[in-house]
């Protein structure tokens, strides 16, 4: 080899190294990503759950692993460009393939399944199962306890702690059929009590006024978008960082094959 060449071979080489370290960065960054959503801060896996779709929580565990493979790899594929050997270079590429389209798998069902929170979709699971009576049959219904449970302790905690009221409002309890107006009537609950607005030692400030739909002792805001909100966010961040990741990944997996093919047999 030429000293031109030669010079040409290690600035390459330089340049495929440092490819693979801002993978390994990025791979960390989407394992940190992703641990954040599905680590549920916001308590929200239990309305998720209910739909009976909560592949974005699959998504991201998916995110979770590629993340760690992709750190993992990268350091081995900065190794084998340093050697230039052909089998393990051939070890690199084929293993990156595999995580790439582990990759693909998730970006595409994050992004997907983002669309897939519509406020009807939260008003339906509400009204079936907020306050619901829990079955007694035992253990075969552990499943629907747990919905029903959770379905009830999250809306409650974000009415209150959001001063929200119902999906798209009060309305929405006096409006459709639900558990909870069959339990309440109107003239005494006509919304659950969380929808009222509280003072700071968590007392409803006027109860009367908050039935009848007075503002400001009635939250009349729905809770929607601090629902669906950080959900839709968290799946756009997976989606669109792994997308990006995965764009540059594609070339440094092509720069690799051309190293290799350059090298003698």
């Amino acid at each position: 080899m030429t000293p031109d060449l030669d010079t040409k071979d290690r600035c390459f080489r330089a340049l495929l190294i440092w490819g693979n370290l801002v993978i390994a960065c990025c791979g960390i960054a989407l394992m940190a990503m992703c641990i954040f959503f599905i680590s549920d801060r916001g308590g929200l896996y239990a309305l998720v759950y209910a739909t009976g779709n909560d592949s974005i929580w699959r998504g991201a565990w998916i995110g979770v692993f590629t993340g760690f493979a992709l750190f993992c790899t990268s350091i081995f594929g900065m190794h084998a460009i340093v050697v230039s050997k052909r089998n393990i270079l051939l070890a690199y590429i084929l293993l990156m393939v595999i995580i790439y389209a582990f990759e693909v798998a998730s970006a595409i069902t994050a992004a997907t399944h983002k669309d897939w929170f519509v406020p009807n979709l939260f008003l339906k699971q509400m009204l079936q199962n907020y306050n619901k009576p829990l079955p007694d049959n035992l253990p075969s219904t552990q499943d629907q306890i747990y919905v029903i449970n959770g379905i009830t302790e999250t809306w409650n905690r974000f009415m209150t702690e959001s001063k929200c009221c119902g999906v798209y409002g009060p309305e929405d309890w006096v409006k459709y059929e639900s558990h909870f107006r069959q339990q309440n009537t109107d003239a005494d609950n006509p919304w659950p009590r969380q929808c009222c607005q509280q003072d700071a030692t968590g007392a409803i400030s006027h109860l009367e006024a908050c039935k009848i739909g007075v503002s400001p002792f009635l939250h009349a805001q729905g809770c929607y978008d601090y629902i669906a909100g950080p959900l839709i966010r968290h799946g756009f961040g997976v989606s669109w960082f792994g997308f990006a990741i995965l764009c540059w990944t594609f070339f440094v997996i092509l720069g690799v094959i051309f190293h290799y093919n350059q090298l003698d047999f």
